[in-house]
């Protein structure tokens, strides 16, 4: 294994989503061992913030993942800074809250916007580059590819078409020498999780969950899987633990979650706190409850 180690020392690695969560941690963490980092999101502040204590090693771009052209820009900048793209995470993602058959039809849609499509224009953007340098592809999907909860119904079914389009993907470039994963990611504690969390709805199914399973996971598990995989130009990836467990499994999976989120009373509650308040505001990247996305950090307890 250590002479497949694909050291990121002296190589550039392009991050979408890099304002915050997963994104600027793994930029941070890349960054340390040794990588250019070109931080790519909406939050011009935070990312010039953040490149800034970076330092000569990062550089930012502000891009809207479902912009091609400021992708693009991206790519060139990066390119015309650090000279080649050797890896690039696809990380940009958001979340709404909400029942499909009451939710602003423009939530669903901006979902599959930014998760699927934005995950494939960025592939697009950056491929020319991985292939030129037989560099590495990161996708970042989500346990919920394979688990779909209610009320996260655009959420599921654009995770689920990224683990797709990113298992197709794979197997093209494969002759290149280039390689691709995709990430699987449980309830990791980061800003969307936490606003996710705070919303009524999703704490009346939470206490449906297992304990493990509704306790969002250290920022740092995910960082760590990301590292390992991008080391060892993983095909998949996957945090906390359980999740490799129920990806296997998820045959049975899906059955299960049905029968226990039928059978439980608190189903009709959630149902019914799903619809969003009058005027309630909704965060332009995290795509939850402005509200919710701007309270105080708070202490994560199991239901």
């Amino acid at each position: 294994m250590l002479r497949s180690r694909f050291d990121v020392a002296g190589r550039t690695v392009f991050v979408t989503g890099a304002a915050r969560g997963i994104g600027a941690a793994t930029a941070q963490r890349l960054h340390a061992a040794g990588a250019n980092v070109a931080l790519v999101g909406l939050e011009p502040e935070k990312l010039a913030a953040l490149a800034e204590r970076l330092g000569p090693r990062a550089a930012w771009f502000e891009a809207d993942v479902t912009d091609f052209e400021a992708l693009q820009h991206a790519v060139e900048g990066t390119v015309a800074r650090f000279g080649a793209i050797d890896v690039a995470i696809a990380n940009a993602g958001l979340q709404f809250m909400g029942r499909m058959a009451t939710m602003a039809r423009e939530q669903f849609e901006r979902t599959i916007e930014v998760n699927l499509l934005g995950t494939w224009r960025t592939n697009r953007a950056v491929l020319d580059e991985i292939v030129r340098n037989r560099g590495y592809l990161l996708n970042i999907s989500s346990l919920s590819a394979a688990s779909h909860a209610p009320l996260m119904g655009a959420y599921t079914a654009s995770k689920a078409g990224v683990e797709a389009m990113t298992d197709a993907l794979r197997v093209e470039l494969a002759p290149s020498g280039a390689r691709v994963g995709c990430a699987y990611f449980g309830f990791i504690d980061t800003d969307l999780v936490k606003a996710s969390f705070a919303h009524p709805s999703t704490q009346a199914l939470t206490a449906v969950m297992p304990g493990f399973v509704a306790r969002p996971a250290p920022l740092a598990q995910a960082i760590d899987a990301i590292e390992r995989g991008v080391q060892r130009r993983s095909a998949r990836i996957w945090a906390p633990r359980y999740v490799g467990g129920a990806l296997a499994l998820r045959g049975i999976l899906q059955p299960l979650t049905e029968w226990r989120l039928k059978g439980s009373r608190r189903l009709p509650q959630a149902l019914a706190l799903a619809d969003p308040a009058p005027g309630e505001a909704q965060h332009a990247q995290l795509g939850v409850s402005a509200q919710a996305a701007d309270e105080p950090e708070r202490e994560w307890s199991a239901p």
